[in-house]
């Protein structure tokens, strides 16, 4: 006969087993998933544009993001982290990437959302490089599934000029 602990370890390794096939299976499901979301952002204005006494240039500005990410989230979604970066290119380095503003979502329907803000982190470059200078504003994601791997994607969106004269 089989004993006590005998029997309460094959109905935990059945379990254990079971449930290591329902995250496979969830995660493998989210593989089929192709989201297509949708992003506007606009650069409403310029506060402030300054050389700051270390030398170096800050911006402050007011950000108009509209987005509708619903698409991202599957029955797996926990939740999503999006960021807009601005990224622009200097001659010391081919990528400069800052954050400006970030939020979690944690349901689908707040993943459809439009606000008016400004940079939540500073805009900020060592050096005065960024008179007239082009840069993109990027909205990043990173989708965290119940179960599974984490994905990430973005949108960027390009033409923006900063001014070519400082302004408080």
């Amino acid at each position: 006969m089989h004993s006590f602990v005998n029997r309460a370890n094959v109905l935990l390794t059945l379990a254990v087993t079971i449930l290591a096939i329902m995250c496979a299976a969830a995660s493998i499901s989210d593989t089929f998933n192709s989201p297509s979301p949708t992003a506007t952002i606009e650069v409403a204005n310029i506060h402030k544009f300054q050389k700051v006494s270390s030398g170096n240039d800050e911006i402050a500005m007011v950000l108009n993001i509209s987005a509708d990410l619903q698409s991202l989230f599957t029955w797996n979604t926990k939740q999503v982290f999006v960021f807009v970066a601005a990224e622009y290119e200097t001659k010391k380095h081919v990528l400069n990437q800052l954050s400006l503003w970030d939020t979690i979502i944690e349901s689908k329907e707040k993943a459809k959302f439009s606000v008016s803000i400004s940079n939540k982190y500073r805009f900020t470059d060592q050096g005065s490089n960024l008179r007239g200078k082009e840069f993109n504003l990027t909205l990043h994601w990173h989708v965290m599934p119940k179960t599974g791997k984490m994905f990430a994607d973005k949108i960027v969106l390009s033409g923006y000029r900063l001014p070519e004269q400082y302004k408080r």
